[in-house]
This record gives structure tokens, sequence and C-alpha cells, in this order.
């Protein structure tokens, strides 16, 4: 279970990004605890649901059918606004080292022919990085 920097998320292989939705309904559902997605929990609801919204976006950009939204209202409700994108999206655990971490496990993924992963899907992961390192973009 992993909830992969939200910077990634545009640059995710389809059997990652399909599989984050799918993460995120166990969250919105079951709330289950483990070790890679406990952070979610010490931060407002806010945070979830803006990442949740750039996943849903992604979904739609690439013409992927969301057929059911019934858990993420369950669990945000209409009270909470969505939040604007400042960069700070779960701010102490979605930084620099974070995304050094996502970007080498999808390095592996690459590296190892996971078959829904492009060349140039990593290429262009590849070129976020070298401007992240480049520019020390602390995310």
């Amino acid at each position: 279970m992993r909830l992969w920097h939200y910077q990634l998320i545009h640059y995710l292989p389809k059997s990652q990004l399909l599989a984050q939705w799918r993460e995120l309904n166990s969250i919105f559902k079951n709330q289950p605890k483990h070790i890679l997605i406990n952070y979610v929990y010490e931060y407002p609801k806010n945070d979830l649901k803006e990442y949740a919204c750039i996943v849903i976006e992604e979904m739609k950009r690439r013409g992927y059918k969301i057929k059911n939204m019934a858990n993420f209202e369950a669990y945000f409700g209409s009270k909470l606004l969505p939040a604007p994108i400042d960069g700070k999206l779960f701010r102490n655990h979605h930084n620099f080292r974070y995304l050094h971490q996502c970007f080498y496990n999808l390095q592996e993924k690459f590296d190892r022919g996971q078959a829904d992963f492009s060349e140039a899907q990593y290429d262009a992961i590849n070129e976020l990085m070298q401007n992240a390192w480049a520019e020390e973009i602390p995310f």
C-alpha cells in the first residue's frame, strides 16, 4: 500500500494510477492501518481530498472512467471544500526525500520491464527528477 508522491501522479503508468485509486478507496472505506499510509491520518482530510482529486483528474485526463464515487463521498461528505494545490500537500511526508523514494521504486519497475511503462513515460519522470535535482526543489 502506497500513496505515490503527488508530483508523480501525472507520470504514473496505468497500473500504478489505477492501483492508486483502489488504495484511496480502501482508505475511504476501511481507514486501514499500514506503515506506508498511516501518515495520512495525521493531516487534515483536505490534504487527502486534494490528493484524491489529483488522481481523479489524471484518470479523467487519460480517459479512464470512474464508476463509483460512493466511498469518496461518504468519507469526505459535502462540508469539506477542495483546498488549492499549494505545493505543501502532506507537507512533512511528500517531501524531496519521498519523491526520491518513489522515483527509485518506479525506476525499478521500468528496469524490470513493467509492460505498461513506456520509455517515454520513464523519460518524462527522469526529466522531472533531473530538474528537481538541478534546482534542489524541496517538494
